[in-house]
């Protein structure tokens, strides 16, 4: 059976997990329970399982953590599907260019620098997603901001306050923040964000400069709830919001 004829079969407004056979359902979790190994961890596991819908809940593999705690690994079938043809995302819509594309097209489109300055803010210490979009060597193949000829890319590095970058957004007369948040313990990360935007509107300068944010649980979805003009999650680099503002600044001829 060709690969092509198989997909064809898939109901697409009933999906379902896939594991050995077309909806069987199977799935895989992992949790930790606060209780010691034992058998009645592997029952509190599947009854755990039953509840969130799972039929035939096997604990498959299991870990004492010391002091209490079990790891456990539970396979299961998935009861409910879900319609395919009626999701929508809501994402960024911007053509995605390549480093030389947006080198071209600030070339074709601006006559200054477009200045961009970002920071992990608030009390987050990790800089591995700003400096992913901004350092010169990027991250998997994907050069970063401050190789972008024709753009100043400012990295202000973790642990930046708010007002910090603020201010030296308004010094620089920037074109775009850039937000980075890792660290979303208690959704700490929802707070901080909140008030960058209290303080860009207090400051007077939101409707003057793009606002953008990006982290492992950040959507464009989310980032525009909080009041951001873009957000954007895991699996995008440099490119992806390099051609969001430089397409953007275009549309609201800021040039």
């Amino acid at each position: 059976m060709s690969k092509t004829t198989a997909v064809s079969k898939v109901d697409l407004t009933k999906i379902m997990p896939y594991g050995d056979t077309m909806n069987d359902g199977q799935v895989q979790m992992s949790f930790t329970l606060p209780v010691p190994d034992g058998d009645e961890a592997w029952e509190a596991a599947r009854q755990l399982a039953r509840k969130m819908g799972l039929d035939e809940p096997n604990v498959v593999y299991h870990r004492d953590l010391g002091i209490g705690y079990t790891y456990m690994i539970v396979y299961g079938k998935c009861t409910h599907s879900v319609d395919y043809t009626k999701i929508h995302v809501t994402k960024v819509e911007s053509n995605v260019m390549d480093r030389m594309e947006c080198i071209k097209y600030m070339e074709d489109h601006f006559n200054r620098p477009v200045v961009v300055v970002g920071a992990s803010t608030g009390t987050d210490a990790h800089t591995v997603g700003i400096d992913a979009i901004m350092n010169m060597k990027g991250f998997h193949g994907h050069f970063g901001l401050e190789r972008y000829t024709g753009m100043t890319a400012i990295n202000m590095g973790s642990q930046v306050p708010n007002e910090e970058l603020i201010a030296k957004a308004i010094e620089l007369k920037a074109d775009a923040i850039l937000v980075s948040q890792t660290v979303t313990q208690k959704d700490v990360h929802i707070t901080n964000l909140t008030n960058m935007v209290e303080l860009c509107e207090a400051e007077g300068i939101r409707d003057k400069i793009l606002l953008l944010c990006g982290g492992p649980r950040i959507s464009h979805e989310l980032a525009q709830e909080l009041g951001f003009d873009a957000g954007f999650g895991p699996e995008t680099y440099a490119d992806h919001v390099a051609s969001y503002i430089l397409q953007e600044l275009v549309e609201r001829k800021r040039v």
